[in-house]
């Protein structure tokens, strides 16, 4: 067993020493990767310290080799490194040698190269020099051409550069097509032609602003050669010497050749007509100065006057039945802004210089060719404007004037004031001539006045007619319709206002009545002052116009007596309302009232005032003066007021009532037949009569004759009166009553009062 053993160890020791020797064998003979699995075979095998005894041992042996290989090979091994060292410098001589010639050699080839090179570079450049010099034979032109265009466009001359695209495109990029460039250049013509395009109509953009800001320079300077003024340098100038207008006729050329010319017009007509309406539109305060309306006037003339110039220099761009429509258009609102802000103009001088702008207005665009008939007529419309506002100024002069008179006879104290008062008034008096100094006129100096100022507005209607281009005959009847109208309107208002004011006394209104007797008369001379006029202008005789306005101062004159009466009758009535009768007087006074007196005294002076006035409106006056006093008289006796009257008050009465009557005997005016005014207190006075006397046997007898002495006494009102009379009756002492001639005195009021019942029923 024991051998068995050893047996066995001597077998895994030989086994270690074989695979010991295979792995130093592979170290030695295989190349450095294996080494890795070698390393690893040893480790992996846990005998890596035999292993490294077994290769200290293997080194050891190959020491021993080499020594002993060196030991036998020393002599040999000598003498060879002495050969080898002569060998080296030999060597490294032929070395340098080889080096030097092959240094040599590449410096040569490298100039051979270099120059082979630059032989080749030459050709090829001789050949691209003589291909592009036989290319810039062909572009050099068409170059040209585009730097020619490129500064015409510089120069903004579009439409010459459009001829030059036309030519580039059509005639020299055709040639170099294969060139990029000409690519380029051909992609840069449309935007180019845009360019163009867009300058030209920013081109025309600008002359439409610049014409707009000159259109009332041009429109000044139309209006100024229109009405033949001299203004320096200007007077022979025309739109053209202020506009310059080739940027339109480029603009029109340019859209034409692009094929654009429809477009252009349309953009041109429509931007002109936003223009027109902008020049249409007058400024809001345009009424108040002259100024304003020349303003407006220029800045139209400009316009039509511009459009005018184009019509017959831009072939096309405008034509006639265009600028006819706007025209048209024109018309209408030019009329209709002068009818509204003339309306609101309140001067004649004003009027007047409007007229004038007007007429100058209508003649200058006549002369173009524009038909003015509309604004012409016009002017027939602002006429009677004007009429109204001079009537308007009359209004405050006529006012004026009747504000300032004194409203009595005009006096004068030398022949001088005399020759003042009827060189403004045609008044002849063969006896006021021949009265001595001071003289009184019968008319107060609102006659005067008014008369001037009416012929100072004939002849301000006149001035308007003058120019209008219309006949004598028409002028006339213009001047008289207006005339007639402030005498019917203007006049009749003023003095109407005048009558009716609450302030205008009795003689005040009766010396109106007689001044619109005179202004009636004058008005003959206001019909010859017409008639002179025209026929100074005519040369001719002309028929005497016809005022129909002079019928107003008849209205006027019965709208004055018509307050003469009212007045007179309203006196009449405050004097009555002082009347204080005691109406249970036992005796009368013995004389008339304080009040009637003043009332007697008050109507003689009034009428002494009529001397002046026609007859039958001083009798008329006093008719009516008469018969309300006595039906104010008989009023108070029958008022409700009145309880009782006794026969004392009745006769004191009666004594205020002769006083009338004597008054109306007494002819306070004259031309009154004999009773007239009498017949006016005639039943008061069978009234009072009646009472008196007590006369009622004859009164009842005769009542419903013809010849009744008392026909005027109605039964109704002797009742009422006689039942005051028993009433004042009934307040007496009571002892009084018991007399017999009062018992039978009662008895026989009670008696008449039945009958008179009797009657009334």
């Amino acid at each position: 067993m024991i051998e068995s053993k050893s047996e066995a160890t001597s077998d895994s020791c030989t086994a270690g020493r074989l695979e010991h020797e295979h792995l130093l064998f592979e170290l030695e003979t295989s190349d450095s990767s294996s080494v890795g699995l070698v390393l690893r075979a040893i480790y992996d095998g846990d005998e890596h310290e035999k292993f490294l005894e077994k290769l200290d041992a293997r080194i050891s042996d190959h020491d021993r080799e080499i020594e002993k290989m060196c030991n036998f090979h020393y002599q040999g091994f000598i003498d060879c490194i002495r050969e080898l060292l002569q060998v080296r410098s030999k060597a490294q001589k032929l070395k340098n040698e080889v080096t030097r010639t092959d240094q040599e050699l590449q410096e040569t080839a490298k100039r051979v190269l270099q120059r082979a090179d630059e032989l080749v570079k030459y050709g090829h450049i001789q050949s691209n020099i003589a291909w592009t010099i036989g290319s810039l034979s062909v572009c050099l032109p068409v170059l040209d051409v585009y730097a020619k265009l490129m500064e015409q466009m510089k120069e903004r001359r579009y439409y010459p550069a459009l001829k030059t695209i036309e030519q580039l495109e059509h005639t020299y990029l055709p040639r170099v097509s294969q060139h990029r460039f000409a690519q380029s250049m051909a992609v840069c013509i449309p935007r180019l032609r845009d360019r163009i395009k867009e300058a030209s109509l920013s081109e025309l953009k600008d002359f439409l602003e610049n014409i707009r800001k000159h259109s009332g320079r041009i429109g000044e300077v139309a209006l100024n050669q229109g009405c033949k003024q001299e203004q320096n340098q200007d007077e022979d100038m025309s739109a053209q010497d202020l506009v310059d207008f080739s940027p339109v006729y480029r603009c029109h050329h340019i859209y034409s050749v692009l094929g654009a010319r429809e477009t252009f017009e349309a953009y041109y007509r429509q931007q002109r007509k936003h223009q027109a309406r902008l020049a249409l539109q007058p400024q809001m305060n345009m009424h108040e100065t002259s100024d304003g309306y020349r303003k407006y006037f220029a800045e139209i003339v400009g316009f039509f006057v511009v459009e005018d110039h184009i019509l017959n220099t831009a072939s096309g761009l405008v034509n006639q039945a265009y600028l006819d429509q706007v025209w048209e258009n024109a018309l209408l609102k030019i009329t209709a802004a002068l009818r509204t802000h003339t309306a609101y103009c309140t001067e004649a001088s004003l009027m007047l210089d409007v007229k004038k702008l007007i007429l100058l207005f209508s003649e200058t665009l006549r002369s173009y060719g524009y038909h003015v008939d509309p604004v012409h007529n016009l002017l027939l419309e602002i006429q009677e404007h004007y009429n109204e506002i001079l009537m308007k100024h009359c209004v405050q002069t006529f006012r004026r004037i009747f504000d300032d008179d004194s409203y009595h006879p005009i006096e004068v104290a030398t022949e001088e004031e005399y020759q003042n008062v009827v060189a403004i008034f045609p008044f002849r008096d063969e006896a006021l001539e021949q009265a001595p100094f001071p003289k009184k006129f019968p008319f107060s100096r609102f006659v005067p006045g008014i008369f001037d100022e009416v012929k100072g507005f004939i002849r301000e209607c006149l001035k308007f007619s003058e120019d209008l281009n219309v006949s004598q005959t028409e002028v006339e009847d213009m001047v008289r319709k207006a005339t007639n109208l402030l005498l019917t309107r203007t006049l009749g208002g003023c003095l109407s206002s005048l009558i009716k004011k609450p302030n205008v006394g009795l003689l005040q209104l009766i010396q109106i009545t007689i001044n619109t007797n005179y202004l009636e008369d004058a008005s003959v001379y206001l019909e010859q002052f017409i008639s002179s006029i025209f026929n100074r202008w005519c040369g001719d005789s002309h028929h005497v116009a016809k005022l129909q306005g002079r019928t107003m101062f008849k209205d006027a004159r019965k709208d004055a007596e018509d307050q003469i009466y009212e007045q007179l009758k309203a006196k009449i009535g405050e004097f009555l309302e002082l009347a204080h009768y005691d109406w249970l007087l036992v005796e009368p006074e013995g004389q008339a009232s304080n009040y009637m007196m003043d009332l007697i005294a008050f109507l003689n002076n009034v009428f002494q005032a009529f001397t002046n006035l026609p007859d039958k409106v001083a009798q008329t006056a006093c008719m009516t003066a008469c018969q309300h006093l006595a039906t104010s008289l008989l009023n108070i006796l029958t008022s409700d007021d009145v309880k009782y009257i006794s026969m004392g008050a009745l006769q004191q009465f009666n004594l205020d009532v002769i006083q009338c009557e004597q008054f109306a005997s007494s002819e306070p005016v004259k031309g009154f037949k004999e009773g007239v005014l009498q017949m006016f207190f005639v039943e008061l006075r069978q009234l009072l009569d009646l009472f008196m006397a007590e006369d009622w046997s004859t009164y009842f007898h005769d009542h419903g004759k013809e010849s009744s002495r008392y026909l005027r006494v109605n039964p109704s009102l002797a009742l009422l009166l006689l039942e005051k009379v028993r009433e004042a009756d009934k307040k007496k002492n009571i002892f009084s009553s018991l007399k017999q001639k009062e018992r039978d005195k009662k008895k026989l009021q009670e008696t008449v009062l039945k009958q008179l019942r009797q009657l009334v029923a």
